[in-house]
C-alpha cells in the first residue's frame, strides 16, 4: 500500500490494529482533534480482524492453557498468520502488545513513538496470549497502568492518542505541549482562567500580574510541589 504525503511534506502516521472488536474503533479517536486529524490524513488507522485467521468452522482463536487454570489462551499459531498479514503493508511498524505486565507507558515513550513511521498492536483477550508468539514474532509488552481490562482494545485507543496528538500539525498550539505533565520529569502546574474570582476564590495575583518572569518562576514552583506530593517517584529518577 502506498503511502502519500500529508501537506507537511511528513508521511501520515499509521496506527494498524488486530482485535477481535475492530468495531469498537476508531471510537474515541474518532472525534475532537484526534479525529479531526485522521480525516484530513495526518494519520491512519488500519484494522485487522484476528477471528479472519481462526481455526475450524467456528473461526477459533484461542485453546485452554496448557497445564490446567481458568479461562482461554489466544493461540500463537492463529495470531501468527494474523500478524503476518498485517505486517505485508507495514512490516516497518513495531508491533506491541498491550498487557499489564508490559513496560508502563511514559510521555518519552509516546514522543519516540509519534516521531517515528506509528504502531502496529496487538489487542488481546481472554487469560491472555501464547507466549511463544511474543518470543517468535518480537512482541514489545507495554502497560497503560498497574490495573486489568477486559481486553486491550482500550488500552490501545489511550497508546494512540497519547501518540497522534503530538504529531505536527494535530494540535493548534504547538508550544503548548512543552508546558504538560511529564513533558519536563513534573506534574503540570494549576491553570486557571475567568471569572478573576469565583465562589470566593481568587486567581493567584501573580498570574494576573503581567510579570512573565515571575509568572514562570510561580508555576515551575507549582509544578515541583505538586510533584513531590503526589508523584515522588518522578524526582527520585532525576
Amino acid at each position: 500500500m502506498a503511502h502519500i504525503p500529508t501537506a507537511t511534506g511528513r508521511l501520515p502516521w499509521r496506527a494498524s490494529v488486530l482485535t477481535l472488536f475492530p468495531e469498537m474503533f476508531p471510537g474515541p479517536l474518532g472525534v475532537s482533534l484526534v479525529g479531526q486529524a485522521l480525516e484530513v490524513g495526518l494519520w491512519s488507522l488500519a484494522l485487522h480482524q484476528i477471528r479472519d485467521f481462526g481455526l475450524g468452522r467456528h473461526r477459533a482463536v484461542d485453546d485452554t492453557p496448557a497445564g490446567g487454570g481458568a479461562g482461554m489462551v489466544m493461540r500463537a499459531d492463529v495470531l501468527a498468520a494474523a500478524i503476518d498479514h498485517a505486517r505485508g503493508t507495514d512490516a516497518d511498524l513495531p508491533l506491541l502488545y498491550m498487557s499489564p505486565r508490559g513496560t508502563p507507558l511514559t510521555q518519552a515513550r509516546a514522543r519516540a513513538l509519534s516521531t517515528g513511521p506509528g504502531v502496529m498492536i496487538l489487542a488481546g483477550r481472554f487469560e491472555g496470549i501464547d507466549e511463544r508468539l511474543i518470543e517468535a514474532r518480537g512482541v514489545e509488552e507495554v502497560s497503560i497502568g498497574d490495573y486489568v481490562l477486559s481486553g486491550g482494545e482500550l488500552a490501545a485507543m489511550v497508546l494512540i492518542d497519547a501518540c497522534v496528538r503530538l504529531i505536527p500539525g494535530v494540535l493548534g498550539a504547538e508550544a503548548s505541549l512543552a508546558d504538560e505533565s511529564f513533558e519536563d520529569g513534573l506534574l503540570e502546574y494549576p491553570q486557571y482562567t475567568k471569572p478573576r474570582e469565583w465562589e470566593n476564590r481568587p486567581t493567584p495575583e501573580v498570574l494576573m500580574s503581567g510579570d512573565h518572569k515571575k509568572i514562570a518562576a510561580w508555576r515551575r514552583a507549582e509544578a515541583e510541589r505538586l510533584t513531590r506530593e503526589r508523584r515522588p517517584d518522578l524526582l527520585s529518577e532525576d
